[in-house]
């Protein structure tokens, strides 16, 4: 089937909260061989005793290229080399652009640019090495493609996703791997409940285009595309915004 990717095996990195652990549920409940990493390994753990056939549950810290090799080869070794990575982890730091600090500017570029990097390199090499016509979802964000009020950082750290998944489609897609992205637009997770049950976060929900968050489960279909195999085979080097028209405005 031009879907189907069981028995492949897929790594999820920031698999411990929100998206990353909507991410390894749908790629599990669709027969992927599936590890999932994070600095939370309780998490992780709690996650892998419920997903479908289990999963392996490893250690990351994606600011740190040496725990990023460590994982990956751990991931190798008890499953095979990676065939899907869908690359997630990432944080945030709201602030206005006069206030900013190095040490959080740091820690986001660290982690969403140079350590979504440093987990693509590491899971190609691996494809490279075994010839396997991999694929690689980036997670960047809508705010890496318009400006967005005090999440200046991380913006620019996503358009660098952006960027480097156009760099990855080109240099790798010769070699049979695919390199996309997903821009999701504002999506309900345990970090925005608080915020969503406030007056003021129901107002800013009233403000978008439909007047609704999206849910992690909107992403699903999209995300099982882009892992694909033939199904998939013509996408590479897309950036696709899946919004709910936000960018449309």
């Amino acid at each position: 089937m031009p879907n189907d990717i069981s028995g492949r095996v897929a790594l999820v990195t920031g698999a411990s909260s929100g998206l990353g652990e909507r991410f390894a549920e749908v790629l599990a409940a669709a027969g992927a061989r599936v590890a999932i990493a994070a600095r939370r390994t309780d998490r992780l753990e709690a996650l892998a005793a419920r997903l479908p056939g289990g999963a392996l549950a490893v250690a990351m810290d994606v600011a740190s290229v040496a725990s990023i090799r460590a994982a990956t080869a751990e991931v190798e070794r008890a499953l095979g080399p990676i065939e899907i990575l869908v690359n997630n982890a990432g944080i945030s730091r709201q602030a206005r652009l006069e206030t900013i600090e190095e040490d959080d500017y740091d820690a986001v570029l660290d982690t969403n640019l140079k350590g979504a990097f440093f987990v693509a390199q590491a899971a190609a090499r691996q494809m490279l090495a075994h010839r396997i016509a991999g694929r690689i979802v980036n997670i960047a964000s809508i705010a890496g493609q318009r400006a967005i009020g005090q999440l200046s950082t991380y913006g620019m750290s996503k358009a660098g996703v952006i960027q480097m998944t156009h760099a990855m489609a080109r240099e790798w897609g010769r070699h049979g791997i695919n390199t996309n992205a997903i821009c999701p637009g504002y999506i309900a997770t345990e970090i925005s409940a608080d915020y969503l049950a406030t007056e003021a976060g129901a107002r800013w929900v009233a403000s978008l285009p439909r007047r609704r968050m999206g849910e992690p489960r909107d992403l699903d279909g999209l995300l099982l595309l882009l892992c694909a195999g033939e199904a998939a085979r013509f996408l590479n080097g897309s950036v696709i915004a899946a919004d709910d028209g936000f960018t449309s405005l």
